[in-house]
């Protein structure tokens, strides 16, 4: 079953079960695919999904921090539930050390040396890590690994 289908059935749950704050997430996830297959005059494939919750995932991200930084809880705790829902659609992420291998690996394949090369090595292993790792936190450990700290 797709990432859509399921978006679907899970909207149907939500309703059922009246369950606002995933019923709403859900909405909206659905609006941004829709937009996007405007956008894209086509059905976009569960990779391009995956990408468009991705970012749906960051924009939550980045507002919880806003939020902690302005002192409105209120505002983080629905944040984070939404968070919490996008995120259970995406593929199970890596953790530090899966990702430090992958790097490692991809660093040796490619022949990098310096920190010069941390574009050849990024470009390199961003296809590996597509949707199971953040791009920044990647970036990191390239960024260390080159560096030798």
């Amino acid at each position: 079953m797709g990432i859509k289908e399921q978006l679907k059935n899970d909207m149907k749950e939500a309703m059922k079960a009246k369950d606002k704050v995933k019923l709403s997430t859900i909405r909206m996830i659905m609006s941004l695919i829709k937009n996007a297959e405007i956008d894209k005059r086509g059905e976009l494939t569960d990779e391009e999904v995956i990408s468009l919750l991705q970012k749906y995932a960051k924009q939550r991200k980045e507002s919880i921090e806003m939020y902690e930084r302005g002192g409105r809880q209120d505002l983080v705790e629905k944040e984070k539930a939404e968070l919490a829902i996008v995120e259970s659609y995406l593929p199970e992420q890596l953790d530090e050390n899966e990702i430090k291998n992958i790097v490692k690996s991809t660093i040796e394949e490619v022949g990098a040396s310096s920190v010069k090369d941390m574009g050849k090595v990024m470009k390199a292993v961003m296809p590996k890590l597509r949707g199971r790792a953040d791009g920044s936190v990647v970036n990191r450990i390239v960024k260390e690994l080159l560096s030798g700290e």
